[in-house]
């Protein structure tokens, strides 16, 4: 069963109605700010303090702390006071104490207990948020930001992060990897028929010059991760969603657009070397691209680098996709 509850405290105002942009644009900006902490902190770790104490699966946080708590694979249990916030991946927040800041349990569950106080935001992605029998002590304004659903297996995924390099090849793997292919030969066919001059455009600069594509698409990558990480904590909230959800759609468009290139000009490379059988179909290079891409995306322990790299490569196709200035406009001429 998959939830998503959005509340504020107080009110029974829904974030997703359409009557409440500002809720919504605050969803949006609170997971902002969640997602760009995981960049920051990268790998989380309890915190070092005299005043906690470890065991195998569980941190106690007793006295006052000045600082976050985080707990990797190991819930967290606040008994004193935290100053800042506290945040769990793979393991529940139990918060008996006082967190000043907001709470965070990613793969487990919130739970407060009566006579504690959570100053800020509850943020929960695979669990649930849990209160006692009196009205928990949040300020009015605080939201609660809750997604219940694959708690198991994100749970599972922050304990054990090295699980997420080697997929488990059962049936219901190899179909995904199948409807995969058959997704991406479709949306592969749609646009060469939609955009031929421009993917034919897309595949000579990928030939002439993809180190400048590279080179273009990690400096936007750069430039794009940093301005939404910027917007969402420096202006106001409205721009700030308008601007993440600007890089989303940017994000997205780029995929697509560079997935497809990518397969047509592997798919012709192929052809040429390795499969000279029907090297004038344009469909039998999209379908061999299409399966050498999904085929190295399948693979253990690589496929997180050949999804950046195709992202990289997308995105600089998709950032230079207007520009012919310095291009080699014989070559270009060749393949339009």
């Amino acid at each position: 069963m998959m939830v998503i509850s959005c509340t504020k405290v107080g009110s029974e105002t829904c974030l997703w109605s359409p009557h409440n942009f500002l809720n919504t644009s605050k969803l949006i900006h609170s997971i902002g700010l969640l997602v760009s902490a995981l960049v920051l902190f990268g790998v989380a770790h309890g915190q070092g303090n005299d005043r906690a104490t470890n065991s195998d699966n569980e941190i106690v946080v007793n006295g006052v702390t000045d600082s976050d708590v985080f707990g990797l694979g190991q819930s967290v249990r606040i008994k004193g006071t935290v100053k800042q916030g506290v945040i769990s991946f793979g393991g529940d927040v139990i918060v008996e104490g006082t967190v000043e800041g907001d709470v965070a349990a990613i793969g487990g569950s919130v739970i407060q207990s009566d006579g504690s106080r959570i100053g800020g935001d509850v943020i929960v992605l695979g669990g649930t948020y849990r209160t006692g029998d009196k009205p928990p002590n949040r300020k009015p304004e605080a939201m609660t930001i809750m997604y219940a659903g694959y708690q198991q297996e994100i749970g599972e995924l922050m304990r054990s992060p090295t699980g997420l390099f080697r997929p488990r090849f059962t049936a219901g793997y190899l179909g995904l990897r199948l409807l995969a292919l058959l997704f991406w030969f479709i949306v592969a066919l749609a646009l060469t028929a939609a955009m031929p001059g421009t993917i034919s455009r897309g595949i000579t600069r990928l030939r002439l010059t993809s180190l400048r594509v590279a080179v273009i698409g990690v400096v936007g990558a750069l430039v794009i991760a940093a301005g939404v990480i910027v917007g969402l904590r420096l202006l106001p909230q409205t721009i700030s969603v308008l601007i993440s959800l600007m890089a989303m759609l940017l994000t997205l468009l780029g995929w697509l657009f560079g997935r497809v290139v990518l397969s047509a000009a592997t798919g012709r490379w192929l052809q040429q070397k390795y499969f000279p059988l029907g090297k004038n179909s344009e469909a039998v290079a999209l379908l061999l691209g299409t399966a050498f891409w999904v085929l190295l995306t399948s693979l253990p322990y690589i496929w997180p680098f050949v999804v950046i790299f195709i992202w990289l490569i997308s995105l600089g196709l998709t950032l230079t996709a207007r520009y012919r200035v310095g291009w080699s406009r014989a070559e270009l001429s060749k393949t339009v």
